[in-house]
């Protein structure tokens, strides 16, 4: 009791505004003394905190504390706490959708109302969420998912960018909307090139061979993210910007306008700057699949990895992924298996050669209807030893001890893995079985997907997130569409 009254005498409450300002001081500490300063500020936390509240404020400050809520969760919450109505979360899912921070959206909706959400428009430099694709077998699927008649462009294996350009400012952000203007200063000094004076593109940036100008892979681009010697690395390793699509000029959204007028407007600029490293994507519209397998095999031949159709009338709907655009990868064209884009989750130690590395990866793809990752299959085939030596150090950060809570396996592994690292998966078939979670019970019961002879190809994706890895949905349509084709 005595110990009770001098804490409620001497102590501060523990508040998340005040757990929130005390790791903000820790943060901005620098300096001679700063070492002691930090650990005076955390101690003065562990003083006045219960252990349960201990527990909880250690996780902040390693940075494990993991809430494994989603987007869509925070959604639906906010829309219950702030207007008692749950189907007003198609007001906030827009307005995330143009600001791109559901903190933001949060924030505006407890202190203004609904109608300040409402009233988000797109800005300059506030990036937008992208409009995704879907995914089909086989061409005709994709005609027949667009009424007859769509564009088909080149779909590059580059790393896809938002640009956003105000008189003689210009921010470039990737795919999950991180600021990555530092890696592309080249892009930068093509950009403003644009006579447009405010602008936002979409385009794909894909490292290039320089005498020939031919289309190199895309972990190529990685020898770009580097916090030195970035100079040096922008001669090394050329690119060139591809534009495929225009959200915004000069004041006015261009979302609502359909495909047609938004590739016409992209054309007029590029016309107008005579840059060689500004290109627009190559398109063609297409009404047969004979037209679609033609140009795939261009496409391929020009090191591109598949195509992309999208409906001549669509508007851009930021963060939909939707039939009003969608990827058919060169795969399906083929006798080549379709890549996969999987999570690493696990792992085993090596063995020989690859002692002190690892043998091979625990891999997983995506439940979005149960929010979990499901294991699929192991890969230790098609990694170099500079691909060993790059996962180890990738990985180091986020092993575990021991199997995350949104990872589903039965499987022992000599060491888990947080779920965010996604690379690219080839391999010959989707087989069944038992061992392995995801598309469990989906095609026979007691059994789940696999991959047969899987392989990296070489990619990793750090312009992914974990949850666009490739879901169960789409893995247990390509085993459907597989079967069928094996047994006609």
């Amino acid at each position: 009791m005595e110990k009770k009254m001098q804490k409620t005498l001497f102590s501060e409450i523990i508040t998340v505004e005040r757990i929130y300002l005390t790791f903000d001081k820790i943060a901005k500490t620098v300096g001679k003394g700063s070492q002691e300063a930090k650990l005076l500020l955390l101690s003065s936390l562990f003083n006045d905190s219960t252990p349960n509240e201990s527990r909880y404020i250690t996780k902040f400050a390693l940075g494990t504390l993991r809430l494994e809520v989603a987007n869509n969760s925070i959604l639906d919450a906010l829309s219950i706490a702030f207007t008692a109505d749950k189907g007003k979360r198609n007001v906030l899912e827009s307005g995330y959708n143009v600001s791109g921070d559901l903190g933001r959206v949060g924030r505006l909706l407890a202190t203004d109302g609904l109608s300040a959400v409402a009233s988000l428009k797109i800005q300059l430099f506030i990036p937008i969420r992208p409009m995704l694709a879907a995914r089909v077998s086989t061409a005709q699927e994709a005609l027949d998912k667009m009424n007859g008649r769509a564009a088909a462009e080149y779909k590059i294996d580059g790393e896809r960018v938002q640009i956003h350009k105000g008189g003689d400012k210009v921010a470039i952000f990737s795919r999950r909307l991180e600021n990555i203007t530092t890696y592309y200063p080249d892009i930068v000094d093509s950009i403003k090139r644009i006579s447009s004076k405010k602008i936002i593109l979409e385009a794909e940036v894909v490292a290039i061979e320089e005498n020939t100008g031919e289309l190199l892979p895309f972990q190529e681009l990685m020898h770009r993210r580097r916090k030195y010697n970035l100079t040096e690395a922008v001669k090394k390793y050329p690119v060139s910007l591809n534009l495929f699509d225009v959200l915004y000029v000069d004041g006015e959204s261009k979302t609502k306008l359909p495909y047609t007028k938004r590739r016409r407007i992209l054309e007029s600029f590029v016309g107008k700057t005579n840059d060689m490293m500004l290109k627009i994507i190559p398109q063609k519209i297409v009404q047969h699949p004979n037209q679609i397998e033609d140009l795939m095999s261009k496409a391929i031949e020009a090191g591109c990895e598949g195509l992309m159709l999208k409906q001549l009338a669509s508007s851009y709907r930021a963060g939909a992924r939707e039939f009003a655009w969608i990827k058919i990868k060169r795969e399906y064209c083929g006798e080549i298996a379709d890549t996969i884009d999987l999570l690493v989750v696990g792992a085993l130690y090596g063995r020989g050669r690859r002692t002190g590395k690892y043998g091979a990866l625990l891999l997983a793809g995506y439940d979005k209807d149960s929010n979990l990752f499901k294991s699929i299959c192991k890969v230790g085939s098609g990694f170099k030893d500079m691909d060993l030596e790059l996962l180890w150090n990738k990985i180091g950060p986020y092993v575990i001890l021991r199997r995350h809570q949104r990872v589903k396996s039965t499987l022992e592994m000599d060491t888990w893995i947080e779920p965010r690292i996604v690379i690219e998966i080839i391999a010959s078939e989707i087989t069944l079985s038992p061992s392995y979670d995801i598309g469990m019970d989906a095609i026979r019961t007691g059994f789940g997907l696999s991959l047969r002879f899987p392989k990296f190809t070489g990619k990793i994706r750090f312009d992914k997130n974990p949850e666009d890895a490739t879901s169960e949905s789409e893995l247990i349509s390509l085993y459907k569409q597989q079967f069928r084709t094996i047994k006609s």
